[in-house]
């Protein structure tokens, strides 16, 4: 940006009165260029969008990648084996059975299954119990299968119910502790034409029950 300024001078000879003129350069950069267009303000409100999308898509990306590895939730395949599930009835007159619990890892992330819930009528699990080869915990690595056995106590057959029931487990990873839940794959049972399928907890019950009261037992 150019500026002007005269500057009257007398001159020496011949009494001429003569004006000077100097001349100079103001230094202007393009920040203040876009300051007195009013876009500088624009353009460091863009600026920190970017930065703040640019953080974003990075968690983003982490909490993804996490999340496929199991660190976060573990990816677990889930069986419930009733072949050899019997019923039984311990010293205070409680019907129960021996439940073995397939637990596969199909995520890159160990996990350690720390324990299992289930809010349904009529059944209900039982705390661990050392003296009975049921461990408190289980760790599976990546690709492992591991059995955990339980018991479950069935205190009214009748009331448990037809419709699938989640069960709710904690877990521990590298990342820390946590819960979720998930529903079991239903059964099927043999009808006369067909098999019809039948939710996880209405099997198991049916087996123990249809068991204790059989002549045979």
């Amino acid at each position: 940006m150019a500026a002007t300024k005269t500057v009257i001078m007398p001159a020496v000879q011949e009494s001429i009165v003569t004006s000077c003129h100097h001349i100079w350069f103001d230094i202007v950069t393009p920040d203040d260029i876009w300051k007195q267009l009013g876009i500088a303000s624009w353009h460091a409100y863009r600026v920190r969008l970017q930065i703040v999308v640019h953080c974003c898509l990075a968690s983003l990306v982490m909490a993804a990648g996490l999340w496929w590895t199991g660190a976060m939730t573990p990816h677990i395949r889930w069986g419930v084996d009733t072949l050899f599930t019997r019923a039984d009835v311990d010293a205070n007159g409680v019907l129960y059975g021996d439940v073995d619990i397939e637990v596969e890892n199909e995520g890159w992330a160990t996990f350690t299954l720390t324990g299992i819930s289930a809010d349904i009528p009529g059944l209900r699990f039982l705390p661990p119990d050392e003296g009975r080869q049921e461990p408190a915990t289980l760790t599976a690595r990546r690709g492992d299968m591991e059995v955990l056995r339980r018991r479950v106590v069935i205190t009214d057959c009748a009331a448990v119910p037809h419709e699938p029931r989640p069960i709710r487990f904690t877990y521990r990873t590298w990342l820390g502790g946590g819960s979720a839940e998930v529903i079991w794959d239903s059964g099927r049972l043999d009808g006369p034409s067909k098999s019809l399928p039948i939710a996880w907890q209405r099997g198991l019950a049916g087996k123990i029950c249809n068991e204790a009261v059989s002549p045979a037992w």
